[in-house]
């Protein structure tokens, strides 16, 4: 792709962060310094873009244009999709943020209808359902507390999943890694005898530093860098190689969640919200090393996943 295709692209994924007219400080900073850190790779300086985004000196039109391929302007609005409904389905002003979007893209009205179902299934997908691809019972929650082998077996796996599916080319891949996060934490919480809602998942994340609209624009950012999108373009498919950068970030943060919680339930939920921040922190560098360990493991995961199944299991 050329740097004005690559401007074109980030830009409304940047815009699609801030079109449901929310003001929470949180998701700001979560998105601010996710741009800070893409602009060190990107070839887009995205910070630049960020404060354009922000004061409105870049319209949704100017973006458009310079996405000048039917492929270039599906995968924009795609990825606008799924920035949208990363904290849930898309609201009224989202909704109308793609409705624009989608016309100036002059996507058919059942295309866009299709991409834009598909991720509000994923975003609505229910939080209280065994993780996809593995045995349906949770930990069992004995007099000394729940099986702490099995616990972090079921983290590990989740996050191999997620580092698997970041090296999928697929939109609906990287839409799918945000669910299997709240559901993780969902099924650690109910380990420890909580049972938790959306909002209690979602304030949680938040909490600790995890920003779901944030997340996915860093993930659509990693994919920018490592050059997937371009995989992507060219329909080459499941190609793993510099993707793994992508594929190193979900695996960390879905390891780092899944342990955070861990000691957040185990301890009556109980820390508050500097110590949750430091124990990701802390747990997120680490996992950052361990993943090298089974890159194996999820580039195997990845040629071997089959992505409709999944999306089937999740949102049923």
């Amino acid at each position: 792709m050329t740097p004005e295709q690559n401007r074109s692209l980030t830009t409304v994924c940047l815009m699609a962060a801030f079109a449901d007219g929310h003001n929470d400080p949180r998701e700001r900073e979560h998105v601010r310094r996710t741009a800070e850190s893409l602009s060190a790779g990107a070839g887009v300086d995205v910070m630049s873009l960020y404060q354009d985004v922000l004061l409105k000196r870049v319209t949704l039109e100017q973006a458009a244009a310079g996405l000048d391929t039917p492929e270039l302007r599906q995968l924009a609005f795609e990825m606008a999709v799924g920035v949208c409904d990363a904290d849930g389905v898309h609201n009224a002003a989202e909704t109308a943020f793609l409705e624009r979007l989608g016309s100036l893209l002059q996507l058919g009205r059942s295309d866009a209808a299709a991409i834009v179902n598909a991720a509000d299934a994923l975003a609505g997908a229910p939080v209280d359902r065994p993780l996809p691809e593995m045995p349906a019972a949770v930990p069992s929650a004995a007099p000394a507390g729940p099986d702490q082998a099995e616990l972090d077996k079921m983290i590990l796996n989740a996050a191999i999943l997620n580092g698997a599916l970041e090296l999928l080319p697929e939109s609906l891949a990287s839409m799918a890694i945000i669910p299997l996060q709240t559901r993780l934490v969902y099924r650690v919480g109910k380990a420890y005898g909580f049972e938790l809602d959306r909002g209690h998942i979602t304030d949680f994340l938040a909490t600790v530093g995890v920003g779901l609209t944030s997340q996915y624009v860093e993930q659509f950012g990693r994919k920018l860098v490592g050059g997937l999108l371009g995989k992507v373009l060219g329909k080459v498919g499941r190609t793993i190689g510099s993707e793994a950068t992508g594929s190193a970030f979900s695996f960390a943060t879905t390891y780092a969640l899944g342990h955070v919680a861990k000691r957040y339930y185990a301890d009556g939920r109980r820390l508050d919200g500097a110590a949750l921040k430091a124990s990701f922190g802390q747990l997120f560098d680490n996992a950052k090393g361990l993943q090298q360990r089974y890159s194996p493991d999820i580039a195997e995961r990845a040629r071997t996943l089959d992505l409709k199944k999944l999306t089937a299991e999740l949102t049923r």
